[in-house]
Parts: structure tokens; sequence; C-alpha cells
């Protein structure tokens, strides 16, 4: 028999279900964003509220192992609302923070299972009740009337003969999605854009994931034209906002009692709009849209402590094609020898651990670093299939602050070697970043590593200890020495064709190893060349490339 999955376990299964859910559906979510204020960031800041709360329970997670113990429920689900509170962003960010809390709330006390269902609808129904309170001006059409029906939809199923947890789930993400279809009707603008609600949308796609976790079912794709709007392509301009609305989003977390924020509230309301304040106890999450960024950042030293305090101006202002900027590209490696080769190309690098999804902050605080005025183009190479998805959403980040930015989807250190090496930075933008993608798109990659257990891959079954090869991500060859797999794996390769053979080597590999690649390649391909680096990355003794 199949032992039960822990508690714990289902909720960080989510956490990385929903945010990779939400990274497949950001630029969706972007697109419909029309209400409160059209931004075009919706999907960007759900992606990242949700991201905080994932990191948080992952390392509430990883610490509990490092003390020999399991992570509770309750630990992963405070850690999971308390990150979501501290890296919340926009209006829907705070919403969703919010109803994180509600959930953890429930999923704290003592003695609650997640195993018939009723936690599950009591947390909904927490949550929907915590994001209602949470917005000063609540209105119908919105992501709190989807909560609502979620809640309501899980709560009578709980009640049911036979009820359980994956049954539970189901109904409150089909009652989502009805909810989401109606928004229109109830909110004159989305209406008038032919849209659903961006923040309820957002709603959808995180409880679909938890129902995919529960089940392995996978969501129906939505269609590309939602009613009569149809979704724009990626890296559209963001919209001006409309006319008469605030100028200015101003965010802080702040520490204050819970009287303080209750006078604050009313204090806000009078400033502005989209007010929407989250947070227990002393630690808050505080975003509101005004002309008087100073006024609301006053109120919140009046009533505690604020800080992390962030002032955007909502109107983005497009640069004239004809101005210069600095070009900024960041390059993740996966080991110290291909952080010299990325840094020797221009690139300002991160180093980062191969298989390690890296962190949007992570990625925009190498762009910093990069450029100190933080006015410059972006160009950022993941180099990592796991961290498309980060850079892709860290980039949709700047843009907001109308800086231009462009993800090549490079999913190995390969490829990012071989767009950084057609890199100009004195080239026009699009340009430079047309020829990096083709560069990086033109690039076949492969590797060979040891496993490490039994499993069941493409090439067949493999044993702990055989060699493994590697084609474009996928388990290609296995063998019983490293010389002779890499040599297959490179001929497979080169079967389509190829005038270049990039050879990296890993940490600890034996130096004859890259040689006797080499004389393979000349062996059988004598009309390509092959280049070899010290890469220094870790698990991969070596990294292969085809172009």
């Amino acid at each position: 028999m199949v032992p039960p999955v822990p508690d714990a376990e289902i909720v960080l299964r989510w956490c990385r279900a929903g945010l990779d859910a939400l990274a497949a559906a950001r630029e969706e979510i972007d697109a419909l964003n029309v209400y409160p204020v059209p931004d075009g960031d919706t999907g960007t800041n759900l992606y990242l509220t949700f991201e905080a709360a994932e990191q948080a329970a992952r390392e509430t997670a990883q610490q509990a192992g490092e003390q020999a113990g399991e992570p509770t429920l309750a630990a992963t689900a405070e850690a999971m609302a308390r990150g979501a509170l501290l890296g919340a962003r926009g209006n829907s960010g705070i919403i969703v923070a919010q109803m994180l809390r509600g959930v953890a709330d429930v999923l704290s006390r003592p003695g609650v299972t997640l195993a018939d269902g009723s936690a599950l609808a009591h947390g909904l129904t927490r949550a929907a009740e915590e994001a209602h309170r949470a917005v000063a001006d609540p209105v119908e059409g919105t992501i709190l009337t989807v909560a609502r029906a979620a809640a309501d939809a899980a709560r009578h199923r709980a009640t049911q003969p036979g009820s359980s947890l994956p049954a539970v789930a189901l109904a409150a993400a089909a009652a989502a999605h009805e909810a989401l279809d109606r928004t229109p009707a109830q909110l004159d603008v989305l209406a008038r854009a032919g849209v659903v609600d961006a923040g309820g949308r957002g709603l959808t796609v995180l409880l679909d994931a938890f129902d995919t976790v529960l089940t392995g079912r996978r969501a129906l794709p939505r269609p590309r034209t939602v009613g009569t709007h149809t979704v724009p392509a990626p890296a559209i301009p963001v919209p001006e906002r409309a006319a008469g609305g605030p100028a200015y989003e101003v965010m802080y977390l702040l520490d204050a009692p819970q009287q303080a924020v209750d006078a604050l509230k009313q204090n806000l309301a009078t400033l502005g709009d989209s007010l929407v304040v989250s947070g227990a106890g002393e630690q808050w999450n505080v975003h509101v849209h005004t002309d008087d960024a100073g006024a609301a950042i006053e109120a919140g030293i009046g009533a505690g402590r604020p800080h992390r305090i962030s002032v955007t101006y909502l109107p983005v202002q497009h640069r004239p094609p004809e101005e210069a900027h600095q070009r900024v590209v960041v390059a993740f490696a996966a080991g110290d020898g291909l952080a010299e080769l990325f840094a020797e190309a221009g690139a300002v690098v991160v180093a980062t651990a191969t298989g390690h999804r890296p962190s949007t902050g992570e990625m925009l605080a190498a762009v910093d670093r990069g450029d100190a005025r933080r006015t410059g183009d972006v160009v950022i190479l993941p180099n990592e299939r796991d961290a498309v998805p980060v850079a892709e959403a860290a980039a949709a980040e700047l843009r907001t602050h109308g800086r231009r930015a462009a993800v090549i989807p490079t999913v190995a250190q390969v490829q990012g070697l071989a767009a950084l090496a057609v890199h100009e930075p004195n080239r026009a933008f699009d340009a430079d970043v047309v020829a990096m993608t083709a560069a990086a798109g033109q690039t076949r990659h492969g590797a060979v590593t040891i496993a490490a257990r039994q499993a069941v891959t493409m090439a067949g079954v493999c044993q702990p200890g055989d060699v493994l090869g590697v084609v474009d991500g996928d388990f290609a060859v296995i063998g019983a020495d490293l010389l002779d797999v890499a040599s297959e794996v490179v001929a497979r390769m080169l079967a389509a064709g190829g005038e270049l053979v990039t050879v990296v080597t890993g940490d600890g590999a034996d130096p004859g190893l890259a040689d006797g690649v080499a004389r393979a390649v000349r062996r059988g391909h004598p009309e390509a060349d092959t280049v070899v680096y010290r890469g220094g990355q870790p698990r991969y003794p070596l990294l292969l490339g085809v172009e």
C-alpha cells in the first residue's frame, strides 16, 4: 500500500505547482488587467507574491529536515502566509496574501488535518472573509467574488456524504471558474474591455493547481481569446492610467498594533483609492493609490514603523526610440569557471548551483549591481529550464518601472555562452535580443552525469553508478564509461549538423575526458571544431553544446 502524503508535503507541493502555474499564466493575467488600474501587472504581482510564499514554505521544510525532523502542517502554512505578506506586490498580491493568512489560521489549529476536506473548506471560507475585510471598498466582479464562490462550494461539498479532500478541492475550483466567467456582468469596466477579472483568474490558477496536486488532473487551457478581448502578445506597452485617477501607487510594510491600523485605514481612505491592508498581529502590508504619496507615508509613520516603502508613478512614460541606454546582461552560472566566462563576456553573474531555481529577487538584485542608476535596458540569460519563468517575472517587474527588458530563453549553460558570444552592446536593443535568441536557439545541449539511484529514463532503467547521457534535456544514453557516453551524446547532436562543439568540464572532472571527446569529434566529424572550457559545475562532469 502506498503511504499517504503528509499534510505539510501537500501544502509544499501546492506551493510549487501554484508557482509554476502562475508562471505559465502570468502574461495572460497581465493582459486581462483593467481593474482597478489598467497597468498590466496583476499576473506579475501574483507570481512575485506567491514566489515569496513558496520560498518561505520551502525554507521552513529545509530547516526541519536539517534538524532531522519533518515540517508540520501548522509551521508550513504559517511560513507560507508570512512569506506572502512580506513579499506581496500590488493590489491582488496583497489580497492573496491575506487569503493565505486566513488559510493558515485554520490549518494552524491543533489537531487539524486535511484528510476529509473540511479543513480546506473552512480555510477557504476564512480566506474569503479575510480578503473582504482587507479591502477598504469591496467591489463585486473581482477576486473577492471568485473567492467567496469557491468557499461556498467547498463548504457545501464538505457537508455531503463521502466528502474527501480531492472532492472539496474540485468543487472549489469549478465554482471559481463559474464565478470568474460571470465577472464581466458584475463590473462594467470588465464588460467594456471584454475581459474577466485578472485577480479572479489568478485565483482560479491557484485552485486548479491544488486540484492537480491531489489528483494529477490538469486544468483545461483557457483560450487565448477571452470574451471579446484577444490576449495581447508578451511585452505589450503598459497602458496609461485612466484620466483623473491617482498618480501614485504607495506600498509599505508596517509594524503597528491593530488599533493603529484601524485608524490608518480611515486616514488612507481619504487620500486615495484601491486601499488594501493585509496582515495580522503587528505586521501589515499596506497598498493605496493616491495623488499625495508623502501623506500616505506620513500616515504610516503616525501608525507605526513603515519600511520597504515603494512609490510607483502609475502612468508609464515610454522613452523615445533614439534615446541611448546602458545595457545590462544578467547570466546565471552553475560553476565558478562558468561565472568567469560569463563575466569576461560582459555579463553580471549570479552564481547558482545546477538545478537550483534562482529567485526573482536575485535576478533584480543582479540587475541593480550592473546598473546603479536603474535606468538601463536589461537582458536576462536564465541558463536553466526552471529559471526561465522566474526571469520572465523579473523582466515584467522591470517593465512596470519603464525599463526595456528581455529574457533569452536559455535552458542550458552552453546556450547562455552561445548567446553572449554574439552580444553587441552598441547594437540596437531589439536587434541584439534577436541575435542572442537565434544563437541560443541554434545550440543543441547535452551533458553526462552519474546516476545516484535506480530510475526509469527514456533510455531505459538505470542503476546507481551508471553513466547517463543527456540530449536536449532528456536522458538518452545509459553506459558504464564517461568518455564513451559523452562521445555518443556528441555524435547524436552532430547527426543534425554542426560546426562547433563546446565542452565544459565540471568540478573534479578528469582532464583527459575533454581531450577524449575532442578526439572523438575529429574522428567522426572532422569538419567540426571543438572548444573546451573549465566550468566547475557540480554533478555534471561534462556539459556539451553543438552549434
